[in-house]
């Protein structure tokens, strides 16, 4: 056989062989009709060629989800459509606090945001995402833990997200959670990164600080790279407090001092001395129980029962003194009124889960001092204390010692706050005002201690806002610190030994009473800032849009 003959069955093998052509492979000699160049595959959903459906008399013929309405006019388009002329632009006033520019453009639809301001920190081929974003979150861990509130931490992640360059950042703060989302485009995957809150404290230095590095970097004309963005940021981290321990503990006694002399109305020695002493027990035991890892609710009952309990020896000793200044005095220190107007500022301004975590909070505090000053007044009535629940009638009216206590009360309150040096002035002299307003309208003009009390609030807060907006800095050093004289410690006191004494319907009416006052103050603080911001053209980034919900649908 030659090698021509061999190769020919072989290849008529591989023609026919079932593993080499396909089962799908028309047959050889089978003529198929050609369908005229359409594609044979057809939907399922698609009309039968030579089947014409009736359609209805009148009826629109059949077109894309994208074809307008018959009943649609580019004359007349409905509000849904966005107009020929586009959506207004939202402009800015340049000289505006970023506090007021950054909440104006939160309260915004996403899709009508201004672009981000053209910086010059931008390095060669954009930021770096994950590190803009790891600084904003411990910035707004810092504010935050600090006690700001959530409007305005949200505000200050924003002011440093678009600092570099970043849009389409949405923060979003709890309680103990932070986090923001950046979305480069809309075809590109968002990143997200978040950052919990697991200590709090009380550095108002700090919150400066911090304030201060935002403003830095919302400043065109300040040029703040990341590197030292981050340099700054761990040397807030690192200061210290600016005073020591054994001047919190002396400020927190005078404190109390300063406290009883205002609700006694009259300067008795021995009244601020005890109260002094007895603040300065509860703070040193409370500080031996948060070193052993107590949570917080036992220290505020440990702390409350020294001054209670020299209230109660000075009143068993038969000692002219009035034991209820002692320990109303005492209980000024351990009122929560910082996280109370935190926690209604939240509520206010729309951010309800944070304000029902903040008023929780202040709920079990205040539960904390309840135990601790219930549990002494109970054991000294049972042991024969006359302790008089309608000591609170016989308060003597001196103006001038009263205006110094609130001034004094003020100036301690804002040394346990650990605010600078520099705000320590003006607080005292903010709560000095809130005391004379408050006195004025109660005592000489007869109003109900409630309204008295939201009026004189109300300027603090607005003052405070003056003061933060003249110094570029947070509110609250200026504001926390003066509603210090307006707290209803006495309120609270009493409501608490009428039901020592088991008189529960009338220690419920002054705990109401001491609820009501609260409110006032944190009603009062927000709404002073409200009005400084609505009317006052000085930093005034114009009207802000408020959302929705708060024009009643």
């Amino acid at each position: 056989m030659t090698e021509a003959e061999d190769r020919k069955p072989r290849s008529d093998e591989a023609r026919y062989d079932p593993e080499i052509t396909s089962e799908f492979a028309i047959p050889q000699g089978l003529d198929v009709p050609k369908t005229g160049g359409e594609s044979e595959t057809t939907s399922e959903f698609a009309v039968p060629e030579g089947l014409q459906t009736p359609q209805p008399p009148g009826a629109e013929p059949e077109g894309s989800a994208f074809t307008p309405p018959r009943t649609y006019s580019a004359k007349e388009a409905p509000a849904a459509f966005t107009p020929a002329t586009g959506v207004p632009l939202v402009s800015l006033i340049k000289d505006a606090p970023w506090q007021d520019r950054m909440r104006t453009m939160l309260r915004m639809p996403v899709t009508e945001r201004p672009a981000p301001e053209s910086v010059q920190r931008e390095e060669e081929g954009g930021p770096a995402v994950p590190r803009v974003l790891d600084l904003t979150l411990r910035i707004g861990e810092l504010l935050l833990a600090g006690g700001e509130g959530a409007e305005d931490v949200e505000a200050a992640m924003f002011a440093v997200c678009r600092s570099y360059g970043l849009d389409r950042c949405e923060p979003n703060v709890t309680f103990t959670l932070l986090s923001i989302s950046h979305q480069p485009s809309l075809v590109e995957d968002p990143v997200t990164a978040s950052r919990t809150v697991r200590r709090r404290g009380t550095d108002y230095t700090r919150l400066a600080a911090v304030f201060h590095l935002v403003d830095d970097l919302s400043d065109p004309e300040t040029e703040v790279s990341l590197e030292e963005a981050y340099r700054r940021l761990a040397e807030i981290r690192r200061n210290r407090h600016p005073y020591p321990g054994w001047a919190l503990t002396l400020a927190g006694g005078l404190l109390a001092g300063a406290a009883s002399l205002l609700v006694a109305g009259r300067g008795d020695p021995v009244v601020f001395l005890a109260a002094a002493v007895g603040a300065m027990l509860g703070d040193r035991l409370a500080w031996l129980c948060a070193g052993r890892g107590l949570p917080e609710f036992y220290q505020f009952t440990v702390a409350a029962m020294p001054p209670a309990a020299i209230g109660v020896a000075l009143t068993l000793a038969h000692v002219d003194v009035q034991g209820s200044a002692v320990i109303t005095g005492g209980l000024f220190a351990l009122l929560p009124g910082r996280a109370l107007v935190a926690g209604v500022q939240d509520g206010l301004t729309g951010f309800y889960i944070t304000a029902s975590a903040r008023l929780l909070e202040v709920m079990y505090f205040f539960v904390g001092i309840v135990a601790g000053v219930l549990t002494v007044l109970y054991f000294g009535v049972k042991i024969g204390g006359k302790l008089d629940p309608e000591a609170a009638l016989s308060v003597r009216e001196e103006p001038l010692l009263q205006i110094a206590a609130s001034m004094l009360l003020s100036l301690t309150f804002a040394v346990l706050l650990q605010q600078e040096r520099s705000t320590v002035l003006w607080v005292t002299l903010n709560g000095g005002v809130a005391w004379s307003v408050y006195g004025a309208m109660h005592y000489v003009g007869e109003i109900s201690p409630v309204a008295s009390t939201a009026v004189a609030a109300g300027l603090v807060g607005l003052f405070g806002q003056l003061l933060a907006r003249y110094r570029f800095a947070s509110a609250l050093p200026y504001t926390t610190a003066a509603i210090g004289p307006l707290l209803p410690g006495s309120a609270t006191y009493f409501g608490l030994l009428s039901i020592a004494q088991n008189d529960i319907d009338k220690g419920l009416v002054s705990l109401a009473k001491a609820v009501s006052l609260a409110m006032a103050i944190a009603i009062g603080v927000n709404l002073g800032s409200e009005i400084s911001r609505l009317f006052l053209r000085f930093g005034s980034a114009g009207k802000r849009r408020a959302a929705k919900r708060t024009r009643g649908f």
